[in-house]
């Protein structure tokens, strides 16, 4: 079953209740907000506003920057969520690609090897938080002793865990420990630090794809995939609506519409391109900014009143 998340950013207090309602009432599996500290609103607040107008619907960050949060603090707010919600949360993790965000806590951004291992100790010793485990760590990505979450405790005995990437190691650990894997497309950062390279071509995503399948070698079940779409568009001229990003990002307007980045047709070439999209790579989940809400409501894979469990 595809099931879609809805990232979103909070305005005002009305229209972001609102938006939150519309999304469970659409069948929206998940409500998901950003997280760059001090350019937009702060994640967990947001979403325990939208839980209390809600019944149904997931909700979680995507993405935590692990970068510049704290394991302790970032567990409490995912487990207050996970209480305020019923039992709704998951934690969603990212490295933490813009250098302000660094500079803003006092910290120099590392290189990427060292976001990515301070992404994964900090997914690690969230996720044994969580779980109810004592978590000491010290490493040159992170140092935390003897921490312990006792209160609150998470609703769910297991809080999923969603790790955003585009990274090869990231992905391959996240095939042996995380629930859902987004899939962002994502190459080096841009020099303005919020841009990044695309990683679209076909062969690039079989080999992000592999990468955690090759990590999930020996699970029971691997984890699920989901596609950060950049643009959706319901229209009768795809070609022409893809032209203008095929030549920006130097591929074929024919395989640009085959990336699961980009959902752009009739709802009939859409629907067929998602099918697709499960078949060559698995891709089941799909992660849209609210602007693109009215066009995927009206592909009719929305899934009204179902919950989205993940495992």
């Amino acid at each position: 079953m595809t099931t879609f998340a809805l990232q979103a950013q909070p305005t005002d207090a009305a229209s972001w209740l609102e938006l939150a309602r519309r999304a469970e009432t659409a069948g929206f599996g998940t409500l998901q907000a950003a997280d760059h500290p001090g350019s937009c609103a702060a994640p967990y607040v947001a979403l325990a506003a939208a839980a209390a107008v809600t019944s149904q619907i997931r909700l979680g960050a995507y993405v935590a920057n692990a970068g510049v949060r704290e394991p302790l603090l970032l567990a409490a707010d995912v487990a207050t969520l996970d209480v305020v919600s019923g039992g709704r949360a998951h934690l969603g993790l990212g490295a933490g690609h813009t250098p302000a965000e660094w500079r803003a806590v006092g910290l120099d951004r590392p290189d990427v090897a060292g976001r990515v291992g301070r992404c994964l100790a900090v997914a690690e010793a969230v996720r044994g938080l969580l779980d109810g485990q004592t978590v000491t760590a010290d490493t040159p990505h992170l140092r935390l002793f003897d921490a312990s979450l006792d209160k609150p405790r998470p609703v769910q005995e297991h809080v999923p865990l969603l790790l955003g990437t585009a990274n090869t190691r990231m992905l391959r650990w996240a095939g042996a420990h995380a629930d859902i894997v987004g899939l962002t497309g994502f190459g080096r950062t841009l020099p303005d630090g919020h841009r990044h390279d695309a990683r679209w071509r076909l062969d690039q995503i079989d080999a992000q794809v592999e990468a955690v399948r090759s990590g999930a070698t020996g699970r029971d079940t691997g984890p699920e995939l989901e596609a950060l779409v950049q643009v959706v568009e319901v229209t009768d001229d795809a070609e022409a609506v893809a032209a203008a990003h095929a030549e920006e990002l130097g591929m074929s307007v024919n395989d640009l519409l085959e990336v699961p980045f980009v959902l752009v047709g009739t709802i009939a070439e859409i629907q067929s391109a998602i099918e697709r999209h499960e078949k060559r790579w698995g891709i089941t989940r799909y992660a849209v900014r609210a602007p693109a809400f009215d066009a995927v409501e009206s592909l009719g894979l929305l899934q009204p009143g179902a919950r989205s469990d993940s495992r």
